[in-house]
């Protein structure tokens, strides 16, 4: 009986139907096939053997630049389309060069091909990120506002009532009067973000509010004279100078703190980043107080009597203060004497400022001389022009305009641009008010020049004043409270310490020679010698009886006639640019004399 065989045991296997199997299918990135190629090859393709060309040799002396870890090739698309911008986008020059922050005239230094590395891979970095600085600049939307007469209008003659009538009505409504007659004069601060306004009157007022939604914070009377008033790191503390000492309110109007350390106190100025409130009082004493802890960083006495004028330096955190010789001092918590000394007025210094770069110091004085100044190393007036009044106050914008308030009138000049001081010769806008004017203030991030006087308060509208773009991360005015709660725990992690305070920021990251020299001088002379120093050359041991005493002497004589030989040549080199220096130095109808030889 036959048996039918099982499967998988001697039965020869299946020929595949060459139609009944599956055709591939085709991929649209693939490319497609003639039907004559495809017969001729049945089965794969194959591979084309490859031929590999030899790599031409790089010499050693040849550079190559350290490929940026941002930059990325672009990909080739699926469907094979090409890019018709292909390439990184290109980056304005000018834009790059405003962020640059290395400087490109100075060369590297020669030190060792790692540290080298090292350096070209930071610069690199750096250039980078300039570059998409530059680039991102670009999403900013807002631009700054101007202000231009008709037909050779001066823009001086503009008032207040025709700018209101010209511009939307978001920006009308930030014009306004506020009449505080009862409580006056007043001192205005605007916080960091220019959101909240903080107003303090001579008689005891005190208020906290939202200027564009007019929502009161607070306000109480303190019943105690007002000299001046400011905000600390947030609009949630407030810092009063009180006739006798100095106190911190929250935003609810709530007493926190009294500073008796603080004694009559009569400006007050906020360093957000070291996070200081600095005070000047009449008995002449600048103190700094660090709101983080709570204690006192450090008492200055400035030597020059009652301190009323103050303002201090965005750009290093330096304070200014004004004095009645005529002159204005600089000056650092690190330091018990002034930074520097600048005479600028034949009389009393009335008031000071400081524009937001660092660059330019305007000072008025009872001369009636308004001055500014370059703080670029010099000290030098630039400009200057007499007023017929003096000016009381002074005030820098963002964006580098002047404003000057004399009397009941205010005065603002503008310049050419935000690095640029600003001119003299033309006042930009003026305004008369109600009253005698006490305080000036920019509000950030917006057009709006605030004026406290005898009469209450009052916001003008400065178009092109101030910078149209904020930082987010920074100064947000539009923040939530949990957002302010982070903005504040990584504002303190990185609170720059008190004692890196000097003219010239830049200079922290230099080394100080003249310094290091002389401490390496002093540890000489304590040890009595130099640990330094290069110590004498000791031959190592080799193997197979090369070590003898006579290979070991010979190796130790040859390294030293090698210094002797070295140090015979500088000699000689000295020698030579001694007696080039020498005949340099005389005169060239100077006749040789036979005593010559003996000269050494």
């Amino acid at each position: 009986m036959e048996t039918a065989p099982k499967p998988g045991r001697g039965v020869p296997p299946k020929r595949d139907n060459p139609q009944a199997k599956r055709k591939k299918p085709r991929r649209y990135w693939e490319e497609e096939t003639s039907p004559a190629a495809a017969g001729a090859s049945p089965g794969p393709p194959r591979k084309k053997a490859r031929t590999r060309e030899p790599r031409p040799q790089r010499s050693k002396s040849v550079h190559i630049a350290h490929k940026s870890r941002f930059c990325k090739q672009p990909h080739r698309t699926l469907s094979g389309a090409q890019d018709p911008f292909p390439g990184p986008a290109p980056a304005p020059v000018e834009g790059a060069r405003k962020f640059r922050r290395i400087d490109k005239s100075k060369e590297l230094p020669h030190s060792k091909p790692k540290t080298r590395s090292k350096l070209e891979r930071a610069e690199a970095q750096e250039e980078e990120a300039s570059i998409r600085a530059a680039r991102a600049e670009l999403l900013l939307a807002e631009e700054p506002g101007f202000l231009e007469g008709e037909h050779g209008e001066d823009t001086a003659k503009i008032l207040q009532t025709d700018i209101v009538e010209a511009v939307d009505i978001a920006s009308a409504a930030k014009h306004f009067d506020l009449n505080l007659r009862q409580f006056g004069p007043y001192r205005l601060n605007y916080s960091r973000t220019g959101r909240h306004l903080a107003l303090g009157g001579r008689r005891g007022h005190v208020a906290a509010f939202d200027w564009v939604t007019k929502k009161l914070m607070c306000e109480i009377n303190v019943m105690e004279a007002v000299r001046d008033i400011h905000f600390l790191h947030s609009e949630a503390l407030l810092a009063v100078a009180q006739n006798r000492w100095l106190y911190i309110y929250d935003n609810q109007g709530i007493e926190l703190h009294c500073i008796r350390r603080c004694d009559r106190v009569t400006r007050l100025e906020f360093l957000p980043f070291h996070f200081l409130l600095a005070t000047a009082s009449e008995t002449g004493f600048l103190t700094y107080l660090d709101v983080s802890v709570g204690k006192i960083v450090t008492a200055l006495n400035a030597r020059a009597g009652r301190l009323s004028v103050m303002a201090q330096n965005p750009y290093n955190a330096v304070i200014h203060l004004g004095h009645s010789n005529g002159t204005v001092s600089l000056w650092s918590p690190a330091m018990k004497e002034p930074l520097a000394k600048i005479l600028c007025h034949r009389g009393g210094v009335q008031a000071v400022a400081v524009d937001s770069t660092g660059m330019y110091m305007a000072t008025s004085g009872l001369d009636h001389q308004l001055k500014i100044f370059d703080l670029r190393g010099t000290f030098q007036p630039l400009s200057g022009r007499t007023l017929p009044q003096g000016a009381g106050h002074l005030a820098f914008s963002q964006r580098g305009l002047l404003v000057a308030g004399m009397g009941d009138v205010v005065s603002t000049w503008a310049g050419q641009g935000k690095a640029s001081p600003p001119s003299l010769e033309q006042p930009y806008l003026t305004h008369r008010l109600s009253g005698h004017v006490h305080g000036l203030q920019f509000c950030p991030f917006e057009d709006v020049l605030g004026v406290g006087h005898s009469g209450g308060f009052t916001s003008m509208l400065v178009p092109g004043s101030a910078e149209p773009n904020f930082d987010g991360l920074e100064n947000n005015p539009y923040r939530s409270q949990k957002q302010r709660q982070e903005w504040e725990v990584k504002a303190l992690l990185e609170k720059v310490p008190a004692e890196l305070i000097c003219l010239d920021p830049r200079a922290l990251a230099e080394v100080d020679v003249v310094t290091l020299e002389q401490h390496k001088k002093e540890r000489i002379e304590r040890l009595g010698y130099d640990p330094d120093a290069k110590a004498a050359f000791q031959p190592k041991a080799k193997q197979k009886g090369r070590s003898s005493t006579a290979s070991l002497v010979k190796r130790k004589k040859k390294v030293m006639d090698q210094e002797h030989r070295d140090k015979v040549r500088q000699s000689l080199e000295q020698q030579q640019q001694q007696q080039q220096q020498q005949e340099k130095a005389k005169p060239p109808g100077a006749r040789p004399s036979v005593l010559d030889r003996f000269v050494r």
